[in-house]
């Protein structure tokens, strides 16, 4: 497979992949889905072991730590938060610097050691509080301080830390294993996509299951120690596949060219931007008109009119002197068309951090839901709250085989997408459902409420589980569409940083969630009593209240990014082969340019 580089300005030249040797790849060795296997492999393991401490992580910390319900809440938002904001750390290290394999095999091992610590301070009494029931006596229950406070943050910041970094990678890998220039690939590039959320979703059924069970039963050291294990055997799968691996090498600082574009354009603000762009530094026809009898394989950026500010980067300085100008002051077209295309897919991203607030409610006030809830299915046997999330990946580990399977195909047929319909309207039509779940969980919490507090009985625990289905459906269109979007559109050499703004949105979203949380205890409460979320009993708390606020966001958010993706779509030199009508996306864009500026430079350039 080829990759491309930056060796001349304003050009996209070709450059091979390499093995673990760093020799090019051979086709019929390297890459394909016997190569992407061994990341799903990683994919399920970790989610295993992340999903089984973040999913169950409030448990922890409330009954074993004694931090109060809210604290505890956020303490477990700003985590899972964590994990995804340090995603753009690993993007950047991968792209820059380390290359996605070795970024992934330092952080795997550092995610480890966060899982191991953590086992030890469960499973070591002097590391923790003495133990006290916070739900009976929560006065008397001392709070975590000092060194067992200090092992505890420690230890799931080691874990976000190598979850984090980790994330972006394991995406863009796995999606560098296929050519984007066979179309038999191109088409499993989208299948892998399907095939990675399915592994996401097989690692969270056996975390929230299987190792959940093993923590309320066995104890949390043991569960922690499951997830150890489970890391340890991700590691293997990774290391397992080195010699079939496809591997794009670290490209140099890639924040450098950005912050150059912005500079440039700041310092030239005052310039009369040019009616003809054929003038601009690097422009299309200056680039072949230097190299076109050398470099036969030449990709350049077509130039677009949106962000059009942007553009004065590129005008050489008029005083007269021949003095190469610095690259601080003088950009080329494709470092500017490449700034478009990340400010362009910012608002997509901002339209996501509402749909991962709703998230963070169903890892942590929904696990609550079902702590005060009969949990009884028989005699011997009782569901672990923190399970009832395994629901909707039970649902998907079906839905999503058929999604690829049946509706794919049939979709591709219409659309002629290799994904049957496009990323946005995937997204797009995820942020819908994903209002329902939180309208569903609205309306349980005040039946469980008014069932506790008038007839002084427990609701069983299957009625908060629609709440978790329609979420799960929201997020199998939502995720995927979200991951396969970012890295489509993202440029050669930037894929994991680019794809690292997916975890971003997570990460904002739970981010929000804890600030939500303390914003309605302060405007909620009063002399008399506190806020809706203030207590660290749910009967005395309005948590059906603040499932009815997110839902009202949600909606609104939706609406929202209809305007944004009305007015988005694919920028010309990223998507090349697709036709004219294709790059608009149906929930509705404008252009990059207007359709006739638009059509004008395809027929003149491409």
């Amino acid at each position: 497979m080829n990759t491309k580089s930056y060796t001349d300005p304003g050009v996209l030249t070709e450059e091979t992949s390499v093995d673990w040797r760093g020799r090019p790849c051979k086709p019929n060795k390297h890459g394909g889905m016997s190569a992407a296997v061994f990341i799903l492999g990683l994919q399920a393991f970790e989610m295993m072991a992340i999903a089984a401490v973040g999913n169950n992580l409030i448990t922890y910390v409330f009954n074993e730590m004694h931090f109060p319900l809210s604290n505890s809440a956020n303490i477990v938002t700003n985590f899972i938060g964590t994990v995804f904001l340090l995603s753009l750390l690993g993007g950047f290290l991968s792209d820059s610097y380390l290359g996605s394999f070795l970024t992934m095999l330092i952080f795997g091992f550092v995610e480890l050691s966060g899982f191991i610590l953590l086992s030890v301070q469960a499973h070591l009494p002097q590391l923790r509080p003495p133990e006290c029931s916070m739900l009976l006596d929560a006065r008397h229950c001392v709070e975590a301080k000092g060194y067992k406070d200090l092992i505890f943050f420690v230890a799931i910041y080691l874990v976000a830390l190598g979850s984090g970094c980790l994330k972006p990678n394991i995406i863009s890998h796995g999606a560098d294993q296929f050519r984007k220039d066979d179309s038999k690939q191109s088409k499993m590039l989208s299948s892998y996509f399907n095939i990675a959320y399915f592994a996401f979703c097989l690692g969270e059924l056996i975390a929230l299951t299987l190792l959940i069970w093993v923590q309320t039963n066995s104890g949390m050291d043991l569960g922690f120690g499951v997830s150890a294990a489970a890391m340890a055997m991700g590691l293997v799968s990774l290391i397992s596949g080195t010699l079939v691996y496809r591997n794009k090498p670290p490209h140099g600082s890639i924040l450098t060219p950005i912050a150059q574009v912005f500079v440039a354009a700041i310092t030239k603000r005052k310039q009369i931007r040019p009616s003809n762009v054929e003038v601009l530094h690097g422009s299309l026809k200056n680039v072949k008109n230097h190299i076109s009898a050398t470099s036969p394989k030449i990709n350049s950026f077509l130039h677009t009119e949106k962000f059009r500010f942007l553009d004065k980067a590129c005008i050489k300085s008029q005083d007269g002197t021949q003095e190469i100008e610095s690259p601080w002051r003088l950009c080329t077209v494709a470092q500017v068309e490449q700034v478009k295309i990340i400010i362009s897919v910012v608002p997509i991203f901002a339209c996501t951090i509402i749909f991962n607030t709703i998230l963070a409610q169903l890892q942590t006030f929904s696990v609550q839901q079902g702590s005060v809830m009969n949990n009884w299915i028989s005699k011997d046997f009782k569901i672990p709250p923190a399970s009832l999330q395994s629901i909707p990946y039970i649902m998907l580990i079906f839905v999503v085989p058929l999604y690829e399977t049946c509706f794919v195909p049939v979709s591709r047929r219409f659309t002629g997408r290799d994904s049957g319909i496009s990323p946005l309207q995937r997204v797009g039509i995820g942020l819908f459902i994903a209002t329902f779940s939180m309208v569903s969980a609205a309306l349980i919490e005040n039946k469980r409420r008014n069932s506790a507090l008038h007839s002084n009985e427990k609701l069983s625990i299957f009625w908060i589980a629609p709440q978790f289905l329609i979420f799960g459906l929201s997020e199998m269109f939502t995720a995927v569409g979200l991951i396969e979007f970012f890295y489509k559109q993202s440029l050669e050499g930037m894929q994991s940083f680019v794809t690292a703004m997916t975890y971003c949105s997570y990460s904002f979203g739970f981010y929000l969630s804890s600030l939500l949380v303390s914003l309605v205890n302060k405007i909620t409460s009063s002399s008399a009593s506190g806020g809706w979320l203030s207590d660290n009993d749910l009967n005395k708390n309005r948590l059906d209240l603040f499932y009815w606020l997110l839902a009202a966001l949600s909606i609104i958010n939706f609406f929202n990014y209809l305007f944004w993706s009305h007015w988005y779509s694919y920028h010309p030199s990223v998507l090349p082969n697709l036709p004219q009508e294709s790059r608009r996306e149906d929930i509705g864009s404008h252009s990059f340019n207007s359709s006739k500026n638009l059509n004008a430079e395809n027929n003149s350039n491409i």
